[in-house]
């Protein structure tokens, strides 16, 4: 293919003024087998079970990426693990969207939040990176935090050491939860991605286990 040139069915010529639909998946982690099972990865976790859904192969090296292209819920999308480090995932982010040509509104960005309580999920679309280093890293490099973001529970109390915590492997009993815990992910992904941002989170949005409200 000649440089710049760009045939995938990602790029859009005229887009809508509003809702754009997602044709990115970005899950937030960090590369290397040693946090592969961390709550910081749990990003990369989500889009790895997306994949799995939906026959997807998430293993092409471009744009400082893991990337795979396929279809969820009838929609064609592509998946994405970027490979900077968590710290510097936006570099990844830009460049994706730069040679898919996509809005950072078509992008739908996974990670992890200490805010929220473990299996529970949020889904926005736009908002602050609320100190994750991954999503500041995002905003920054987009020059916007005007873009959907699916939020994956992990605390949801004061934490002494957020380094600490969101690098340490899970427990046994959180281990056990996972797979529902990824399961739910994936679903709400997928329902952003076929449904868009505001019925994906009147779905999904729930008052988490113990609140009195719902997290504004």
């Amino acid at each position: 293919m000649a440089e710049g040139a760009n045939n995938s069915p990602l790029a859009l010529g005229a887009l809508p003024e509003s809702p754009p639909e997602i044709r990115l998946v970005v899950g937030l982690g960090n590369p290397g087998s040693e946090y592969s099972d961390t709550p910081h990865n749990l990003g990369f976790l989500t889009v790895d079970r997306l994949a799995e859904q939906n026959g997807i192969r998430v293993r092409r090296k471009e744009c400082l990426a893991l990337v795979g292209e396929g279809s969820v819920e009838g929609r064609r999308v592509l998946l994405a693990k970027p490979q900077t480090y968590m710290n510097l995932s936006g570099q990844s982010v830009r460049l994706l969207l730069e040679k898919y040509e996509l809005r950072p509104q078509q992008m739908l960005l996974v990670y992890d939040d200490l805010d929220l309580p473990w299996m529970t999920l949020r889904i926005r679309a736009r908002g602050s990176a609320g100190g994750h280093h991954g999503v500041e890293s995002v905003s920054r490099e987009t020059g916007t935090i005007e873009y959907p973001r699916l939020r994956v529970g992990i605390a949801g109390y004061r934490v002494q050491d957020g380094a600490k915590f969101v690098l340490a492997r899970f427990g046994r009993a959180r281990k056990k939860q996972l797979d529902e815990l990824l399961d739910l992910a994936a679903q709400a992904a997928a329902s952003v991605i076929s449904a868009g941002v505001e019925t994906a989170m009147a779905r999904f949005n729930r008052r988490a286990r113990g609140e009195k409200t719902e997290e504004e």
